[in-house]
């Protein structure tokens, strides 16, 4: 079932996810007795939240005074900045370690790392309380902040576009300049309508639609064609998307752009961050994301490795990495979603925001009107069910530093913690273990430093000789013929994985199978033959030895010579070093060889 919205009052409440600070690993909310929650936005570890009356609350990582309450402890609760208790802040954004707001008045201000001028006051010196950025004390008002990795944005209502701080990789859209101190004009032709900073690159929207990016170019994230990459540090308009752009999402390694009808997303997918499924793992060019029906999309929200979507209806998907349990998809799953996933706990909730940080996520959310205009619409695949636990709502918690209340809520692994894991509730299904097929893996045993190869096979193998001149390997059965020619080099010794299983024989038993390497002295080739391990290990050893008294009757070999070739096969087994080993002494060797040898290899495959 999915929240319950009775818990939390009409106004709203701010729900965490991931490494937070404020409930790690766990979910989380919180909500303000005397305060409603407007605006939200994360940094890389810390968090900042605006109520209606202008209040800003901040908490997370303060170790470069990001927070900016004059100190560099962490904060796990949402408190008050009482340095800004005289102003009303309407704006913010969060970069990886420092924070800018902008007020009421048209006042910018600035706090935490600074180690590249992101704070915009003509230096390099962390501060850990809000500056004021004097430079816009005359540029007029500003409708939009943002905040990247040692990077900051600001842009006005009559869409000018400043930036400033690290420019290393273009990604102030300042050309050749390393870096800015105070904040410059970016100028693409036209005026700006949206600004978002990823961590080492940027993007921005125009009036009529077009779609800027600028700063790194690796793995895709810009989306320009090979003939614009030339110019990464000035702005270049991304092609091959349909239809006006309205917003922009800018994460560690991807960006994510939503036009009037459609969502696209390119760069860096490894986590599934991109969400076109589990094997696009990049995409250097703009892809329609095709969970969503033509128009749902209505904002976007980029963290470092994944994605957040809100829907026109007020539901939540994420999609990405899913460590930490930062895509709010249960206190269970962890796992990377590669295609969006709708966050069931919100199906009770109408989401106003959603904020992407490093490592979690921040959402703001009502309880959803039950009446007419509470109707939702689900996307084809949804999953509803809710994974998520009921929380348990602790006391209020004051505030001294501000007139409104805190109220804290955590939910708790109750399953978990009452389950009794034990062989005795579950009988005998833990007694036995499944057959190890290739349908049904477990983990591998130890491998030990004389396992073959782990490349799968190919399907129809047959055996083969190999010529001495080709491959050659350094055994204690090649000492005698080295010796004889004044060589160190063995039989196989450039044995490649390819090689050394290309030859195996037709079966597809592939875990229990063996094969026999026999030297023929006539022509001194080397031959494979497949023996499939149908009896165990000590009795296909068994076998074994029996053909090789066979072959000594038929050859002359004497029984003294026999047992001295079994002891030398033996430490393969039993993990002690091996005959196969590429040390080989140089002197006699202890081991009277034979004029020709086998050599039983055990090869283990790992999938």
């Amino acid at each position: 079932m999915a929240g319950d919205p009775e818990e939390i009052p009409d106004s709203g409440a701010v729900f965490t996810f991931g490494k937070s600070k404020f409930a790690d690993n766990i979910h989380g909310k919180f909500w303000l007795k005397n305060g409603v929650p407007h605006n939200i936005a994360c940094g890389d570890e810390h968090t900042a939240l605006i109520t209606e009356n202008g209040k800003l609350f901040m908490f997370g990582s303060n170790n470069w005074g990001q927070l900016g309450l004059g100190l560099k402890a962490s904060v796990n609760l949402p408190t008050c900045v009482k340095a800004l208790k005289s102003e009303k802040v309407r704006l913010v954004a969060c970069g990886r370690n420092h924070t800018i707001i902008c007020t009421a008045q048209g006042r910018v201000y600035a706090t935490g790392g600074n180690n590249e001028g992101q704070l915009g006051l003509g230096d390099c010196e962390e501060r850990t309380a809000f500056q004021l950025v004097k430079f816009f004390s005359s540029r007029g008002p500003i409708k939009m902040l943002a905040a990247g990795s040692n990077t900051s944005a600001a842009l006005s209502e009559s869409g000018k576009l400043f930036m400033w701080g690290d420019n290393t990789e273009g990604q102030i859209g300042l050309g050749k300049e390393s870096s800015a101190t105070t904040p410059q004009e970016v100028r693409v032709g036209r005026s700006v309508a949206w600004v978002s900073c990823g961590y080492y690159h940027s993007a921005l929207v125009t009036v009529d639609g077009g779609l800027y990016t600028f700063g790194e170019r690796d793995s895709g994230k810009l989306g320009l064609g090979t003939d614009q990459l030339a110019g990464h540090r000035l702005p270049q308009l991304v092609k091959g998307i349909e239809g006006r752009v309205t917003q922009v999402a800018c994460g560690g390694g991807h960006t994510v752009a939503l036009t009037e009808e459609a969502v696209y997303s390119f760069g860096l997918g490894q986590f599934g961050q991109l969400g076109h499924g589990t094997f696009i793992f990049e995409a250097p060019l703009p892809r329609p994301v095709d969970h969503f029906r033509k128009g749902r999309v209505r904002h976007l929200a980029c963290g470092e490795n994944h994605t957040a979507v809100i829907t026109d209806c007020g539901l939540l998907y994420t999609f990405g990495d899913g460590r930490h349990g930062k895509l709010g998809l249960g206190e269970e799953n962890f796992t990377n979603q590669f295609k969006p996933s709708l966050c069931p706990h919100f199906l009770n909730y109408d989401v106003q925001a959603a904020a992407c940080g490093g490592c979690h996520l921040v959402v703001l959310a009502r309880p959803r009107d039950q009446g007419h205009g509470g109707r939702i619409t689900l996307e084809d695949d949804d999953v509803t069910e809710d994974y998520l636990e009921k929380s348990c709502t602790l006391e209020p918690l004051g505030d001294s530093s501000s007139s409104a209340t805190l109220q804290r809520s955590l939910s708790a692994r109750v399953r978990r913690r009452e389950r009794e894991w034990s062989t005795e509730q579950f009988g005998a299904m833990f007694q036995t273990l499944p057959a190890r097929t290739l349908g049904h893996l477990h983990p591998p045993p130890p491998v030990s430093a004389q396992t073959a190869p782990t490349r799968l096979p190919p399907a129809q193998l047959a055996p083969r000789k190999v010529h001495n001149g080709t491959h050659q390997h350094r055994s204690a059965g090649s000492n005698h013929k080295d010796e004889a020619h004044g060589e160190t080099d063995s039989v196989v010794e450039s044995l490649t994985d390819v090689d050394s299983v290309r030859g195996l024989g037709e079966t597809t038993d592939f875990l229990n199978m063996t094969h026999v390497m026999k030297l023929d002295p006539n022509d001194e080739t080397l031959t494979l033959s497949p023996v499939q391990k149908v009896l165990g290990i000590d009795e296909t050893t068994k076998d074994d030895e029996e053909e090789e008294e066979e072959e000594e009757e038929e050859e002359g070999g004497d029984e003294e010579e026999d047992e001295e070739e079994e002891e030398s096969d033996e430490p393969a087994e039993t993990g002690e070093p091996s005959p196969l080993s590429s040390d080989v002494p140089t002197g006699k060797s202890e081991v009277t060889t034979l004029p020709h040898v086998q050599l039983l290899l055990f090869f283990s495959f790992f999938f």
